[in-house]
């Protein structure tokens, strides 16, 4: 994998580092034409070069930069229309798998995978929730047992986006029974084409069938695609989790952007529709959707320094909270109007976009963002118990006190 071996100026010197970004850059869009070649090609080229994720190693994408950075590396790329992910589609991959692959990977598993998960060429999906588990990740019941330099997996996985259209997930299974249920996991990456993985359709409210409920039968998984150490898997899903809460509440976005854009701007062009008690919780919801946005912002910036923190879990259930209240409110502001459905058909589409659906959509398709990444009840255990240090609730898995769970 070619990359460059000129040397990067200190972090000390951040005008000097910076300049150093802006020259590669620079040179790497005289060489590489956006507008004539493969996108592809163009997204290959680019990790090759260090201006993918800038703050990962030299070889895997980085030039271990600032992650401040990134934007001032994205920026160019974008104004001149570069090749660029689909986020929907290979989100799992981006936001969870990555850091997860990079912070917990071996170094074989971090150059097969870390590229094609970043150029798109392979769709990740994530196989933890599971039927008879809710929210409590370590009561996983999957059965992942050695078999030589193999493991043979077992179980049912639930609420899964993407499995349709992924070649690899990221999964968490039971490995030792006899273990309190948090030190008994392992987590592993699952080829999606290996035989025994069968996936199936979820029909949702919406009419559509986004997510899916996948069997796993006697698949049978490679040692060398374990990542982390066994019986460490709870400490590896943490990590991905944590990155997850980031990537779905901290998005960069300018202001009235998402939801509470449509709503403000139904309201501007609808004089009709207005009344003062609307006008009231509009202004209520708008207000916290800049809180949000602002916060998101912080978060961002303070990732910068280091890894997410345990602070993700507020700008998930921030992110919920909003577009289940803008959604309400555009619904109300609509009156029967808003009963129109713009169809049932059964779709399975493989991503999300809120903006271009009628409101019905936008109202049933919200329900779910309080249950998908983390449901909010669970977000708010976190927050209380692990951001502002107060007493645990009693749990019915008195075996591990919850204070000396890994962090």
């Amino acid at each position: 994998m070619a990359t460059s071996s000129a040397p990067l100026p200190t972090e000390s010197d951040r005008t000097g580092f910076a300049d150093e970004l802006d020259e590669r850059v620079r040179q790497f869009l005289t060489e590489h034409d956006p507008t004539s070649t493969d996108p592809l090609r163009f997204l290959q080229a680019r990790f090759d070069a260090g201006l993918a994720w800038i703050h990962f190693p030299r070889g895997l994408g980085g030039l271990d930069a600032p992650r401040s950075l990134q934007p001032r590396v994205d920026a160019p790329f974008d104004q001149v229309g570069a090749p660029t992910h689909d986020l929907g589609r290979i989100g799992v991959g981006l936001g969870m798998a990555g850091p997860t692959i990079l912070s917990h990977g071996s170094a074989e598993q971090q150059q097969r995978w870390l590229r094609p998960l970043w150029t798109g060429e392979q769709v990740w999906c994530q196989l933890f929730s599971e039927p008879g588990a809710g929210s409590d990740l370590a009561a996983v019941s999957t059965r992942a047992v050695r078999d030589g330099e193999s493991w043979i997996v077992d179980g049912q996985k639930v609420w899964t986006s993407m499995a349709h259209e992924a070649s690899w997930a990221i999964l968490v299974a039971r490995t030792d029974p006899s273990a309190t249920k948090h030190r008994g996991l392992t987590y592993f990456a699952c080829d999606m084409t290996a035989p025994g993985v069968e996936v199936r359709p979820l029909r949702q409210a919406t009419g559509e069938a986004e997510f899916n409920e996948v069997f796993l039968t006697s698949v049978r998984i490679p040692d060398s695609d374990r990542i982390g150490e066994t019986g460490a898997g709870w400490n590896v899903a943490m990590t991905t989790l944590k990155n997850e809460r980031v990537f779905i509440g901290s998005g960069a976005a300018p202001r009235e952007d998402g939801m509470i854009g449509i709503v403000a701007d139904l309201w501007r062009t609808r004089p009709e529709l207005r009344t003062a008690g609307l006008a009231e919780r509009l202004v209520t919801v708008w207000i916290d959707a800049e809180a949000a946005r602002l916060a998101g912002e912080r978060a961002r910036q303070a990732l910068a320094t280091g890894q997410p923190g345990n602070e993700g879990a507020g700008a998930k259930i921030a992110f919920a909270r909003l577009n289940q209240a803008v959604s309400s409110l555009e619904l109300d502001l609509l009156g029967e109007q808003a009963l129109h459905y713009e169809q049932w058909t059964m779709r399975r589409p493989a991503t999300v976009d809120f903006r271009v659906r009628s409101a019905g959509y936008r109202f049933l398709r919200a329900k779910g963002n309080s249950i998908e990444g983390g449901t909010t009840e669970i977000l708010r255990n976190i927050i209380a118990e692990r951001v502002l240090g107060l007493p645990a609730e009693p749990r019915n898995d008195t075996s591990v006190a919850w204070k000396d769970l890994p962090r």
